[in-house]
């Protein structure tokens, strides 16, 4: 069965929504009651864990996030198309071209405030996901699953593992992006309050223990149903923490990082030899690379975000839009020619669209100006594609198993405790499948930190990983990488240290007086 994810509108119409003491819908949900009927039965504990694991796909219940979850224009664009920009926009990865029209200059050229739309899109989207979480996780402890089967209890324990993970990973996004923010577990009472601050170093913490904790309840790797999580997905969670753990908490956890990167990297997972299959209509029978995807179903999940978003985004200039399965191209992202320079010629993960398309971008508006980037497809293995008015059927891989090669070999390198030889078999093999043989491959001298950065570009452009790995290595904000259009200048300049965090929104900050704005704004 290819996708899982099917909407209760049941559910969520049950559900009253409001996260902090603020009555405006339109910007923070939070659980305040819950129809009785939903957890009487697995089926609708089924439901609920369907709604979670959509919130981070889809806007809203209906066909293309009709019946929106969230009020908020911006909001309603869906988690991940959110989470991307906030990724992906201010790097050198991308040049966006409707950026004046979708409130993205700020974003663009990193002199965003704390009223910016997009800012606060992605906070309440992440609190929307946590509020779903832990509104679950209150109706399945062991008092409210006691009329269950034995059996039927098993299930529901498995699905509470989830919950917790999915909450840990929208934290982990709170905490990445946003730093100190507010905390709410399902033990905190589900009327109306102001939630307490969190640290970023403590939630650092909550999130590892939660994760370490559901290690062993969660199914063996590659054991539960494709789109669900497995326990490789926890581990490769806590590797990517500990990878950043110098800069959530101040201090570094690089040995953590190669434990837990080797736990995935012996758990039976390999590289998928053809790599644009990975980002093809038919990914989800990657399984033997992809460790967590966000799925999209053009009958089941279909959005104007997510990955439909990533398709059709990309289709430029004189790209046509069948050749990517889907009906029209939206001429709204390119990348940069500093990205573009991160490639050889044989490297076959550069593929970019270069007819009638400069090198240079001397004004983000003008669509022929820089590279088209091919990545993201809607064509299934033969070369077919399914679409329904141009949403596609692509999932997105949140955790594949190249991030972890590459996590593995930089925290090695970042003296873990790692095998150098180990981590530059795992960084050839990458090289081997991108180059098509072994001319790509690079020897233990070469094998650097500056080389890691480079090739996490290359390997995982467009991830939304690029903003993270642009701050873990000092290079995001300051002089020490500058890209065209860095800080709104041709060139690029520098801009303060303080847009490694995006800030807390104005609007929470108003609504609720635990919460200090962050340091800068």
């Amino acid at each position: 069965m290819k996708k899982i994810v099917a909407l209760s509108k049941a559910f969520i119409s049950s559900v009253i929504l409001m996260m902090s003491c603020t009555k405006d819908l339109d910007q923070f949900p939070t659980i305040e009651t819950t129809s009785e009927n939903v957890y009487t039965s697995l089926e609708g504990y089924k439901s609920v864990m369907a709604k979670l694991y959509g919130s981070f796909a889809v806007a809203g219940n209906n066909r293309g996030d009709g019946d929106a979850d969230m009020a908020s224009s911006t909001a309603s664009w869906g988690y991940l198309r959110v989470y991307f920009n906030m990724q992906e926009v201010p790097t050198d990865e991308l040049i966006y071209s409707w950026a004046g029209g979708d409130n993205m200059v700020d974003l663009q050229f990193m002199s965003w405030g704390a009223s910016d739309t997009w800012v606060s899109a992605m906070y309440y989207r992440i609190y929307y996901s946590i509020a779903l979480a832990n509104e679950f996780l209150r109706n399945a402890g062991d008092d409210k699953i006691a009329g269950f089967s034995d059996s039927e209890k098993s299930e529901i324990q498995s699905f509470k593992a989830e919950a917790r993970f999915l909450r840990a990973l929208a934290y982990t996004h709170a905490m990445d992006l946003y730093g100190n923010v507010p905390f709410v577990q399902e033990t905190d009472p589900v009327s109306a309050f102001f939630p307490q601050r969190i640290t970023r170093s403590d939630l650092f913490d909550f999130i590892e223990k939660e994760l370490v904790a559901i290690s062993d309840i969660l199914p063996a790797p590659k054991q539960n149903q494709y789109g669900r999580v497995s326990r490789g997905a926890s581990w490769a969670l806590l590797a990517k923490n500990y990878l950043n753990a110098e800069i959530y908490t101040g201090k570094a956890r690089y040995n953590d990082c190669v434990t837990y990167s080797k736990k995935v990297i012996d758990a039976g997972y390999t590289l998928e030899s053809d790599y644009k299959k990975l980002f093809n209509a038919d990914n989800d029978k990657r399984t033997n690379e992809i460790i967590f995807a966000i799925q999209a179903d053009v009958e089941r999940t279909n959005s104007w975000g997510a990955t439909t978003y990533l398709v059709n985004g990309p289709i430029v200039g004189s790209m046509k839009a069948a050749d990517y399965g889907v009906l029209s191209g939206w001429n709204s992202f390119r990348t940069l020619r500093e990205f573009v320079k991160l490639f050889e010629a044989n490297d076959q993960r550069g593929r970019f669209w270069k007819d009638g398309q400069s090198l240079d971008v001397d004004d983000p508006s003008t669509i022929s100006q820089g590279y088209g980037v091919i990545k993201f497809t809607n064509l299934y293995d033969n070369g077919t594609s399914k679409t329904d008015e141009g949403m596609v059927n692509t999932d997105f891989p949140m955790i594949r198993l190249a991030d972890v090669y590459l996590t593995y070999a930089e925290g090695t390198l970042r003296n873990g405790g790692g095998n150098l030889n180990e981590a530059l078999a795992l960084v050839n093999s990458l090289r081997q499948r991108a180059y098509g043989n072994a001319s790509g491959n690079i020897s233990t001298a070469q094998l650097n930190l500056d080389f890691i950065l480079a090739e996490r570009g290359r390997e995982l452009f467009w991830e939304a990983t690029r903003r993270t790995d642009l701050i873990r290595f000092g290079k995001f904000t300051t002089n020490a990488y500058l890209w065209q259009w860095k800080g709104g200048s041709v060139d690029g300049v520098a801009v303060d240290s303080k847009y490694n965090l995006y800030p807390i929104p104005t609007t929470d900050l108003s609504a609720n007086p635990n919460l200090i704005p962050t340091t800068g704004y």
